[in-house]
């Protein structure tokens, strides 16, 4: 799977970010003024109940949806969600086993590169949505990068919809506050430390050595480190290496690293290349004791909890450092940590330039939804898809990406823009009960009822209509008028007045933006997705295993021994389609930003 879905996943991923709020469903008013739905066009109109198995592969969470966004799934349609999700269990083999048995499930969610797409609409796996989508919104409004999007699937029809469909131009990024990665620290230790420069990611290493020594433990008393990994996300290559690549502008398409603005396209066992450099980057820190030793066993949730923790001190991911800790309140102090001035901001490394994605006025082909052609009731999960398309359907279910979840217990309209409520204020920091008002026990607390999903169908980025701000809760003017904590303004100050991420990156000349295309990778042969099979296995293991190495002699010799095995399996062979794909991913990029701007700069006729 392509790091930009994964990061998407993350986003999610996994993990869904903090900033989000809990659910709301109802018709009367609660203490906090919100209103509950009624279930006008729940079960009156699907009289009968069903359960949906949904293949998910960007899932972090496997088995039936629950809480407050399950409650909704069954007020509005009458149906609960079973997530099945290879992230958790069973991996790229569980898609091959459902494939092979013609029944991947009710609902699919699945990236689509080489020719996965065409060969799940050839197998009539999936249902041809035409005539299910008449008259939806989700056609109307978006038919151009649905028609765009299923021109790869080899026949006529709508087989599927993108993801992250946006109204902006491709070299906006898409991830609004933060880019895909940037160097997050400690704050509270940086600013201890005195500010130190780092001139290179080498540097970091040096800086990192010194966080640790200032906070040699967790909150709950237990060892620090600097780095924490796992293998869950890992694909063609380790992606927690590659994802350190991505600090200088590059992603992934095979075994390819591509630069955002199409200049650079490295194999990615090239020694001079960013992903060895990440990788040796790696096990530089893990020599100078930064690295986590259970990160080859742990798994996301379990790397979560450390970071709730305060056990791990840096983090290339905004949902991980920042998001977990910042606003975790100190059971304590009854305070959230950056209150007691302690939390993850970005530092800044002089040579990086990071990579972020670009908006999609196309729609994210590579992560796409879908009916799969056994569903028991077709047009009922068409509607699903096309409310979770709306913007009630992205406030909601896109939660889990930013957002701010249904409008009433968790924010509002004040003064015509969108503030948090106090319930929602609390949320942030903490696993809170939802009201009995709006369910009580029937929905748990506002984590358990994270949609499980983790699919933005919009961008985050994007304009919510009603609220007039980006659905993405990070962004709202009131959300940046509260970063007033001693700590926010002191990284301000280090960030010359920026109040974001991608706001200080874009002031130093350090964002990469790629943009956002509707770019699929084309089938490859069955030969060639063999011998990629046996190619990323040798990558993924020798890769680990040369992070954790003893020594530099070993790690030298696991880099050649991995080399020289991939070569005797045919490497090269599928090194050439890959860079063929690249080159033809970067020259997309280029016509989508040509074609967007020909659109907007459009005359109307006279």
């Amino acid at each position: 799977m392509r790091g930009s879905i994964m990061k998407k996943r993350m986003a999610g991923m996994f993990f869904c970010i903090v900033f989000a709020a809990v659910i709301v469903m109802a018709g009367c008013k609660n203490s906090s003024g919100g209103r509950v739905q009624k279930n006008d066009n729940g079960n009156r109109k699907y009289e009968e109940f069903i359960t949906v198995d949904v293949f998910d592969p960007v899932a972090n969470y496997q088995g039936t949806q629950s809480g407050w966004f399950a409650k909704i799934v069954k007020d509005k349609f009458n149906m609960e969600l079973n997530i099945i999700a290879p992230n958790v269990t069973g991996g790229e083999n569980l898609f091959e086993t459902r494939f092979t048995a013609g029944n991947l499930g009710d609902l699919i969610i699945s990236g689509t590169e080489g020719g996965r797409f065409k060969k799940m609409v050839e197998a009539g796996l999936l249902v041809d949505m035409t005539e299910l989508l008449k008259e939806k919104d989700v056609l109307k409004n978006y038919e151009t990068a649905i028609t765009k999007t299923n021109a790869h699937a080899g026949q006529e029809g709508i087989y599927a919809i993108p993801s992250e469909i946006s109204n902006q131009s491709p070299e906006i990024s898409t991830d609004g506050i933060d880019p895909l990665v940037i160097p997050f620290v400690r704050w509270d230790a940086y600013r201890q430390a005195g500010y130190p420069e780092m001139k290179t990611s080498e540097d970091w290493i040096t800086v990192m050595k010194q966080l640790q020594e200032l906070i040699p433990e967790s909150d709950s008393g237990k060892k620090t480190y600097a780095i924490s990994l796992f293998k869950d996300w890992d694909g063609n290559m380790m992606m927690c290496a590659k994802n350190y690549a991505s600090l200088y502008g590059y992603n992934e398409l095979g075994f390819t690293l591509i630069q955002a603005d199409g200049s650079d396209i490295q194999d990615i066992l090239d020694e001079r290349g960013q992903y060895i450099r990440a990788l040796r980057f790696l096990f530089t820190a893990n020599q100078e004791g930064l690295v986590d030793p259970e990160s080859t066993q742990q798994n996301y949730d379990a790397l979560s909890a450390k970071y709730r923790d305060g056990q791990i001190l840096t983090s290339i991911w905004s949902w991980q450092g920042r998001d977990l800790y910042n606003y975790e309140t100190d059971p304590v102090q009854g305070k959230t940590h950056k209150e007691l001035g302690k939390g993850f901001y970005p530092a800044m490394i002089e040579d990086m330039k990071c990579y972020t994605n670009g908006c999609y006025p196309e729609g994210n082909a590579r992560l796409v939804i879908a009916i799969g052609s056994q569903a028991k009731d077709p047009q009922r999960l068409a509607d699903f898809i096309d409310w979770l398309y709306s913007p009630e359907g992205m406030e909601t279910a896109g939660q889990c990406a930013g957002a701010g979840g249904p409008e009433g217990l968790v924010w509002e309209l004040k003064d015509g823009r969108p503030v948090y409520t106090e319930f929602g204020v609390q949320a942030l920091s903490k696993d809170i009960t939802v009201p009995q008002e709006w369910g009580g026990a029937e929905t748990g607390s506002w984590r358990d009822g994270t949609p499980a999903l983790n699919f933005k169908a919009l961008s985050p980025a994007d304009i919510d209509p009603k609220t007039k701000e980006p659905y993405m809760t990070a962004m709202w003017s009131s959300v940046l008028e509260q970063n007033n904590t001693q700590i926010d303004q002191d990284w301000q100050e280090y960030a010359q007045g920026a109040k974001t991420s991608i706001e200080f990156l874009k002031s130093k000349d350090a964002l990469a933006v790629a943009p956002g295309t509707s770019y699929i990778a084309p089938e490859e042969s069955s030969d060639i997705t063999v011998l990629r099979s046996q190619c990323k296995a040798v990558i993924i293991d020798r890769s680990w295993k040369m992070v954790f190495a003893d020594n530099e002699a070993e790690f030298d010799r696991l880099l050649k021994d991995m080399r020289d095995t991939v070569n005797g399996l045919g490497y090269e062979q599928v090194l050439a389609v890959d860079m063929q794909n690249a080159s033809d991913e970067a020259a997309s990029r280029k016509q989508t930003v040509k074609d967007f701007n020909a659109k907007v700069n459009k005359k109307p006729p006279h």
